[in-house]
Parts: structure tokens; sequence; C-alpha cells
């Protein structure tokens, strides 16, 4: 587990992120990171296309949700 400290920036809160987990998500100052809501939680990802995917599945989930409910018996 890896804490990670808010700070202030102007009138907003920022999060300060750890040099290792800038390195794992292969980003640095100025690069976009996404933070998506999933089943599990929170995801932190620099990848657009898994934003995007995660959306695509909530939306299947809410639209076939009593499918998924029959094939999950």
């Amino acid at each position: 587990m890896i804490a990670l400290k808010l700070t202030t920036v102007g009138s907003s809160t920022g999060v300060v992120l750890p040099t290792e987990v800038l390195e794992h998500l292969k980003v640095e100052s100025g690069d976009m990171l996404y933070l998506v809501e999933t089943p599990g939680g929170y995801q932190l990802t620099p990848d657009e296309r898994f934003v995007r995917q995660i959306q695509a599945a909530g939306r299947v989930m809410r639209e076939h949700s009593e499918v998924l409910r029959e094939l999950a018996k």
C-alpha cells in the first residue's frame, strides 16, 4: 500500500504521487492520468482506452442486467 498526500493547489486539492508510482505508470509531470470507478474501487491509469472499456462495460451491465443475473445462476 502506498499512502498519498493531499495538498492545496490554488483553490483545489491535489495528490502527490511518489516517484515509484510515476515510474510504474510510465508518466511524468504534465501527462494525463484517468481515475476510473470500477466495481472493485478506483483505478488510476494513463490509458484512455481503459477508461472507454470500463465505461462500455458499465453500459452493458446496466442495459443487460437481467440477462447477466440469469447467466450468473
